[in-house]
């Protein structure tokens, strides 16, 4: 057993952890493990909202530029359609770079933003640092999200199974109790509006992956558990402003233009103790939980059932939002005042 944060950013705590002496987590978990020498990441959300079909070509121009020199280590692409009929398709785009994604950013971010297709587009971009950031896996062997970017997997981690552990696995929990700071600066040009929020925001992507199940454990999967998981992502959606959520989105990841077997949850939050609030106590997440864990359960070593998430805390200054001729409500346009 050893611990989810490596050994090169363990310090010594002054803020305790929430494990117990002793604690021997009930099935095993894993972390990515990144390269030493890198020190921040960018996490990179691009957005296309339209309504029917995309105009020709638009989604090309993305892929193009992530192509290009300076693009990003990994990249996927996921959609959401909204009960109005609004479909989101979304490129996420991980770089270990900061420096090559501002080259990058400076070629190809104002062509993405600026098409004036008629269409809306947003783009969600914060760097946390290694310190800032964690990620959890189910099993090892398919990295998903900017996990794409670790060299390697931990072993079996202690720091989970228990409420507070994705507190713990975050490096600078040691030594900063992650509170939000600061307002939120808010610019308005015509149809585009850019948000730097506070610092202490939360970003959460929490994934399921049931390409690997057999026909039973599929049917258990989509009859037993994702509607329940659903329900709770469909409550963050219309309804978490209220405890903390700024912004869900329930997403499909797409291949070739064809959804998958995998879906995650995209949360932004206020802080990582509303997201903390939320899944300890509130009935849906309990719900979930407990639907997930009579899953896994139930099926024990032979669960095929994949499930990863990553956590990022980030200070001032390390994101900022975009959004160009969006729907009201689009991301954190949801959570202005007035």
């Amino acid at each position: 057993m050893e611990s989810a944060i490596p050994e090169h950013l363990t310090v010594a705590r002054t803020h305790p952890g929430r494990m117990r002496d002793g604690w021997t987590p009930p099935y095993p978990s894993f972390v990515a493990r990144m390269e030493p020498a890198v020190r921040r990441v960018v996490m990179a959300y691009f957005g296309l909202q339209f309504r029917g079909e995309p105009p020709a070509g638009a989604l090309g121009v993305l892929d193009a530029a992530f192509a290009a020199p300076d693009g990003p280590g990994h990249h996927d692409r996921a959609r959401e359609v909204a009960p109005d009929g609004t479909t989101d398709v979304v490129a996420i785009a991980y770089w270990d770079d900061p420096a090559a994604f501002d080259r990058w950013s400076a070629t190809h971010r104002e062509s993405w933003l600026g098409a004036g297709d008629g269409c809306g587009r947003w783009a969600e971009v914060l760097r946390p640092t290694v310190q800032e950031h964690e990620t959890l896996f189910s099993s090892l062997g398919r990295p998903e999200g900017v996990a794409a970017l670790a060299t390697g997997w931990s072993g079996e981690i202690a720091e989970h199974a228990y409420w507070g552990g994705m507190r713990d696995r975050i490096p600078l929990s040691q030594t900063d109790p992650l509170v939000p700071v600061g307002t939120p600066v808010v610019e308005r040009d015509g149809g585009r509006v850019r948000i730097r929020p506070h610092g202490g925001i939360c970003l959460i992507r929490s994934g399921q992956d049931w390409t690997d199940t057999g026909d039973a454990e599929r049917e258990m999967y989509l009859n037993d558990v994702e509607p329940v998981l659903r329900a709770g992502m469909d409550f963050l959606t219309t309804e978490g402003r209220a405890i903390g959520c700024y912004a869900n989105r329930y997403l499909t990841v797409v291949q070739d233009g064809r959804p998958v077997d995998r879906t995650f949850g995209m949360g932004w939050w206020r802080s990582v103790a509303d997201l903390e609030r939320w899944a300890e106590s509130h009935a849906t997440h309990v719900a979930i939980f407990g639907a997930a864990m009579r899953h896994l359960s139930t099926l024990g070593p032979a669960a095929r059932l994949r499930l990863y998430h990553e956590v990022s805390v980030v200070a001032e200054g390390e994101a900022l939002f975009e959004y160009v001729d969006c729907r009201p409500g689009t991301g954190l346009l949801g959570a202005l005042p007035g």
